[in-house]
């Protein structure tokens, strides 16, 4: 798929390398302009995004620590009560909290831009589509954007505050005291924030695969206990050593992976 430009004959010709390069280059500024314009928001909000936003999944006061030891009191299971103690974090680095103060900024720039940068692009993209592939792709950034943000708010939310309960209370050895470093809990939550946020785009990987050919609805159901498995088990890694964290994890996962076959078949009886 290669973007055109008008010609005096019948058909537009097709762009040279240089060419795209050129059309590129506007959508690429003003994608960078706004990750910037943002990052410097971010910057100087750094006690909402810090303070409230990236301390909030280790506090005893974070609503789902909350929920989840009530949930814990109504079928008697103390593993689901999730930081219950709130601790303090250290720095052992000169420019540490600079350097803390700067990431935060560029991650949430980065995080808030993303449906302006999807939209960028698909304006370059666009003049290449035909017609028919412009209607049926018109809502392509919604799509992308909701996925991206509500993958970003269930790690947030879910994913986040059961990894750091695990690793705060996982211990070896009795002699062995934590001394949790701000470096190490902010890529913990980055980590695993934007990791979700990419993992739920797959109903948007698998409608292109599936509109291309490449994986169909009857592959995806073959493979179901497959994937079943394979949620499970990723949900046990990532997750306390008991079955309530695991279902609680695993479930929205295995629905995101019954959302794509539905996505794909409704891509294949419309190909059809």
């Amino acid at each position: 798929m290669v973007n055109t430009r008008p010609s005096n004959g019948d058909s537009p010709e097709e762009m040279t390398f240089f060419e795209h390069l050129d059309a590129l280059r506007p959508h690429l500024l003003r994608s960078l302009a706004s990750f910037f314009i943002l990052t410097v928001a971010a910057f100087f909000c750094k006690d909402l995004i810090i303070d409230k936003i990236l301390f909030g999944p280790q506090s005893p006061e974070f609503i789902t620590n909350r929920i989840l030891c009530q949930l814990a009191g109504l079928v008697n299971s103390d593993a689901l009560c999730l930081n219950g103690v709130e601790y303090n974090l250290i720095n052992t680095k000169l420019s540490g909290q600079f350097m803390l103060h700067l990431t935060v900024s560029v991650a949430s720039g980065l995080i808030i831009a993303v449906p302006y940068i999807i939209h960028e692009l698909w304006q370059f993209v666009k003049p290449a589509l035909s017609p028919n592939e412009r209607r049926g792709s018109r809502r392509l950034v919604g799509y992308v954007s909701l996925c991206f943000f509500a993958g970003i708010l269930f790690g947030y939310y879910i994913i986040a505050p059961i990894t750091i309960s695990f690793f705060q209370t996982y211990t070896v050895s009795e002699s062995i005291t934590n001394l949790f470093d701000i470096s190490s809990y902010l890529a913990t939550v980055l980590n695993v924030t934007l990791a979700c946020g990419a993992v739920f785009q797959l109903p948007i990987l698998i409608y292109f695969l599936s509109k291309t050919g490449v994986v169909s609805s009857g592959f995806l159901k073959k493979y179901r206990k497959h994937a079943a498995i394979f949620i499970l088990i990723f949900a046990a890694l990532i997750t306390p050593p008991d079955i309530f964290s695991q279902i609680l994890i695993g479930i929205p996962m295995y629905l995101l992976y019954e959302l794509s076959i539905n996505i794909a078949g409704r891509t294949e009886r419309k190909r059809k």
